[in-house]
């Protein structure tokens, strides 16, 4: 395997490892899919039409292949990440550093599209 990929794969490890991240994509899976399971899973064992019904309905939205929750659930971490560790330079570190490369892919292909 060539050595930046190496490097590469070793720096998203650490990153999706990292327990405070972890700790934040936990969180805002509960907050944008958790409760649903639980309410569904309630609503079955206790015999509750209605928490069955949002459950179900929302798990149904969740499943779809044109689901945004995902994308929010990642946004979500990102922000809770910043608001409860603002301190954690290695993480928040990494998210920068991802930042500030995007950035410069979308100026060059600017830039390049601005030249044809």
């Amino acid at each position: 395997m060539n050595q930046k990929w190496k490097i590469f794969l070793q720096k998203v490890i650490r990153f999706i490892a990292n327990p405070r991240l972890l700790l934040c994509l936990a969180v805002a899976w509960m907050i944008t899919n958790g409760w649903s399971y639980v309410l569904f899973a309630l609503g079955t064992w206790r015999g509750i039409p209605w928490m069955v019904s949002v459950g179900g309905a929302y798990l149904a939205f969740l499943w779809l292949p044109v689901s945004p929750e995902k994308l929010a659930t990642v946004a979500i971490a990102m922000a809770l990440l910043r608001w409860l560790f603002p301190n954690d330079r290695q993480t928040l570190g990494v998210l920068r550093e991802m930042k500030e490369k995007i950035k410069a892919g979308i100026q060059k292909r600017k830039q390049k599209s601005g030249r044809d």
